[in-house]
């Protein structure tokens, strides 16, 4: 995951690249765009953000917490839901997967 400059309102925009994916078609670096709890707010921030899969006919929210550590290493907690486009509503409730991901920044 790459991400681009917060700016004053607290939203930002980035790339994902994942290296997970249930289809066989070739993963394609995909654009996210999201928002976190004002940029001014003292702790740990919150954020949400969401990726439009290139390769894929399907959206994965993400909502999580960055943790700054004493000596400055930022982690990234997240809760996401993916959910794909099925063909009726009948089929809806294959629809949807959760999961938790954690990302460590590197320079």
């Amino acid at each position: 995951m790459t991400l681009w400059a917060l700016d004053a309102a607290g939203t930002f925009s980035g790339s994902y690249h994942t290296a997970v994916a249930a289809t066989n078609k070739q993963i394609l670096v995909s654009p996210l765009q999201g928002a976190q709890q004002h940029p001014s707010a003292k702790g740990q921030p919150t954020f949400g953000f969401t990726v439009q899969w290139l390769f894929a006919d399907s959206t994965t929210a993400f909502v999580g917490q960055c943790f700054v550590d004493r000596r400055g290493k930022e982690t990234l907690e997240t809760t996401w839901l993916l959910r794909e486009e099925v063909p009726s509503h009948r089929d809806s409730w294959k629809a949807t997967r959760l999961g938790t991901s954690v990302f460590t920044r590197i320079k």
